[in-house]
């Protein structure tokens, strides 16, 4: 069951909850804190972990949620095998703490996933690959989920924002999943030819 209360209750810290380790990028910036963002990351080992419909909608559910709660403007995404791809912004000028806060909870909650699915047949090999070293904790073991990068890149014209969606929407093309980029289920390739099914994506005026 999608937890709400978890993901709102995330500090802005960040601390707390540190056996499943997030990250923000370490060599780029979200300089403008009102900014439109692309942004990309990845599981740890770039491991296919999305290939199974309960693991897409648990991300699609905590962005549906960031939305309505924690201020996310979703313009464009793609949710890959391994990876996910975002056009957004934060209404609450955070999009550092957003995206951190997202991260950490999907962390969470896939790696809990993983654990109590029993149709899981690569469980343990799933586990293995996200576990870390022991923690100062006696008996307690760190998972981390996704890689410590984001590499934000503020988009700031129109030609700008319609290339990255461009790539966005290509990427199961490329990867050979697909033949047109609306075929993919979780791209927001999909809302451009009016299928909302999976999720809505908010209004830009200059995105047209």
């Amino acid at each position: 069951m999608y937890d709400q209360n978890k993901l709102l209750s995330i500090g802005d810290s960040g601390k707390g909850g540190n056996d499943y380790l997030f990250g923000m990028s370490r060599n780029y910036k979200f300089h403008n804190p009102t900014g439109i963002y692309f942004v990309s990351f990845a599981t740890l080992h770039w491991v296919d972990v999305f290939v199974r419909e309960e693991y897409f909608k648990m991300l699609a559910e905590s962005v549906e949620y960031c939305r309505k709660e924690k201020g996310m403007e979703l313009f464009a995404y793609c949710f890959m095998p391994s990876h996910v791809h975002f056009i957004f912004r934060s209404k609450l000028g955070d999009p550092s703490g957003l995206l951190r806060d997202f991260k950490k909870y999907t962390s969470k909650e896939l790696v809990n996933a993983i654990h109590q699915n029993p149709q899981e047949s690569i469980k343990e090999w799933l586990l293995e690959m996200f576990q870390q070293a022991e923690t100062h904790k006696k008996n307690s073991v760190n998972y981390q989920f996704w890689q410590h990068h984001n590499k934000p890149i503020e988009l700031w014209s129109t030609s700008v924002i319609k290339q990255k969606q461009d790539y966005i929407h290509k990427n199961p093309v490329l990867s050979g999943f697909v033949t047109s980029p609306e075929d993919w289920k979780y791209s927001s390739a999909r809302n451009l030819n009016g299928d909302h099914t999976v999720m809505d994506l908010d209004e830009l005026g200059f995105f047209e």
